[in-house]
């Protein structure tokens, strides 16, 4: 008969047993490993804190990305044809690329210009893995070459920064936060010097918060943001919000190049040791393999992750541990190359086959954009017309019949010179125009809504419209010609107690609106992009008192 199994003390409770052998529930609920490499298996934050591995890798990233700095600081400064290179203008709605000007109504050479983009980072993928990450991207930069250095330069290697954690911060700390700070400010002003023009922004940082508010909450707040990304969100970023390592497993395939473990060649792993002479491994018993498990790679990680559990969608491709790897491969005079940059075709023995259906499909789709691209952009008009949808009173009676109707046109100098744009009508003898504007200055790469009124006989419209056209010259040569729309009396004739009735919906008065003789360009655009030029009802021939004017 066994011996009884001794009761618990009450210093230590029982565990919970379970129905699998006498695990406790508490195991089960265990997770084997962090589902994410920056928590804990709490759920609480692990925060990485990576050994910096020199090597020629390291050296590499460095000159790209000091490289890549200077160009971030420098390129909204330069100037090609007196724009800068790249600008996403949110104050004007325009977006700059290589000195040339693309406005909203482009929409077709902004999806060419973003599609070939999409398709170039499909190839580059394919082709070298995540190369942009590791090397090119502004958060691994900064984080790695600006930020990362500055905190070992103030609290130490790892060790120590983990003891100030334990302590719960220092001088050092607060010290390394304020720089961080005025980092994190600088670095604002580079980001928004891509969205705001520079003389925009250096008044928003120079000039007194009172006079523009608006801007130095934009500027204040994306300091917050740089802040909490780069002092405290760091390398989640690139594994819990960045989009673009999720998409991996659809831009890459097994010939891709990636940072990888060579596991028939490092397993199984063991403690390295000197052979002694004569020794052989008995029969049936494996053969220890290159790696000598001391961590290396995972200590150096910036995502935290140990790479020799295969492709990882947080892997960036810095190839730190590649560099932490080869340094012990030498001294143990093994050869390098146990981590390396291969694919996974190559770490399974096989060859890499760069010619692959991706490899041909990705270039010749990016050739045909690019070349329409080019084609549209080189043939693109510089001034562009449209008719625009009225948002007011459509018509005015003047007199008995007489019919006032109100035209905006919309006129877009997309040259980069100002132009002064004339506009009239065109074989319609019976109509004049008014405009308080007879010369329309345009600045380039701009538009406006030009706003005037055109006075027909009442006897000319039937059933509430009549049809005209309007011409639009420069210097005396046509630019274009618009066929429009005008509203009126319903019945041709104004009613005896002067009252104008016209269209109750917009809707009858859009079917025509915003057509070209050469050209349609139904577009419907509320308002305009600069500013808009009014017109009051033309005063030569003032309506009555009881005039009302009709709503469309």
């Amino acid at each position: 008969m066994s011996a009884p199994t001794p009761a618990p003390s009450p210093a230590e409770p029982a565990e919970p047993r379970g129905a699998h052998g006498g695990v406790s529930n508490r195991d089960l609920l265990k997770p084997a490993r962090r589902s994410l490499p920056t928590l804990n298996q709490d759920g609480t934050r692990f925060y990485i804190r990576p050994k910096l591995a020199p090597g020629r890798f390291l050296n590499r990233r460095r000159v790209i990305g000091y490289g890549l700095i200077a160009l971030f600081v420098l390129l909204p400064h330069l100037r090609i044809g007196g724009r800068p290179p790249m600008l996403i203008d949110l104050v004007h709605r325009e977006i700059v690329f290589l000195g040339t000007v693309f406005r909203p109504s482009e929409g077709f050479l902004l999806m060419l210009l973003g599609l070939s983009v999409v398709l170039t980072v499909f190839f580059v993928t394919a082709m070298w893995g995540r190369v942009w990450c590791g090397y090119g991207c502004p958060q691994t930069v900064y984080l790695e070459l600006v930020f990362r250095p500055i905190e070992r330069w103030l609290e130490g290697p790892p060790s120590q920064q983990r003891a100030i954690d334990a302590k719960g911060g220092s001088g050092k700390r607060v010290l390394k936060w304020a720089i961080y700070a005025v980092l994190a400010f600088a670095i604002a002003n580079v980001f928004l010097s891509y969205f705001v023009p520079t003389d925009l922004l250096f008044t928003w940082i120079t000039h007194s918060p009172a006079n523009h508010p608006v801007g130095f909450t934009v500027v204040m707040g994306v300091t917050a943001l740089m802040l909490f990304d780069f002092s405290y969100f760091r390398e989640q970023t690139c594994t819990v919000a960045c989009p673009y390592g999720r998409l991996q497993s659809v831009m890459m395939d097994k010939n891709s190049l990636i940072v990888g473990y060579d596991a028939s060649r490092g397993e199984p792993r063991g403690k390295a040791g000197k052979k002694r002479k004569g020794s052989e491994p008995a029969a049936g018993v494996a053969t220890q393999g290159d790696c000598v498990d001391c961590g290396a790679c995972v200590a150096t990680c910036p995502t935290g992750i140990d790479i020799r559990d295969g492709l990882q969608m947080e892997c960036i491709g810095c190839a730190q541990c590649i560099d932490a790897c080869d340094p012990i491969m030498d001294k143990l005079e093994r050869p390098r190359g146990l981590i390396r940059y291969a694919s996974q075709e190559q770490l399974a023995g096989k060859a890499r086959k760069l010619s692959r259906l991706r490899v041909w499909v990705y270039p010749a789709l990016l050739t045909a954009v690019l070349s329409i691209f080019i084609w549209q952009l080189t043939t693109r008009r510089d001034t562009e017309l449209w008719v625009l949808r009225n948002d007011r009173a459509a018509f005015q009676e003047l007199g008995k019949d007489k019919v006032s109707s109100l035209v905006r046109i919309k006129i877009e100098n997309r040259a980069a010179d100002e132009r002064t744009f004339q506009v009239a009508l065109s074989e319609d003898p019976v109509a004049t125009i008014i405009s308080s504007r007879p010369q329309i200055k345009l600045r380039g790469n701009h538009a406006e809504v030009v706003t005037l009124f055109v006075v027909s006989p009442a006897a000319e419209f039937h059933e509430g419209r009549r049809q005209t056209h309007l011409v639009v010259t420069e210097g005396g040569e046509q630019l274009g010609r618009l066929k429009v729309t005008l509203l009126g009396p319903e019945h041709g004739e104004v009613h005896g107690d002067g009252h104008g009735r016209a269209h109750d919906e917009h809707k009858d008065e859009g079917k025509d609106e915003g057509k070209r003789d050469d050209k349609d360009h139904n577009k419907d655009e509320g308002k305009h992009d600069d500013h808009e030029g009014g017109a009051p009802p033309p005063s030569a021939a003032p309506a009555p008192a009881s005039d009302k004017a009709g709503t469309p």
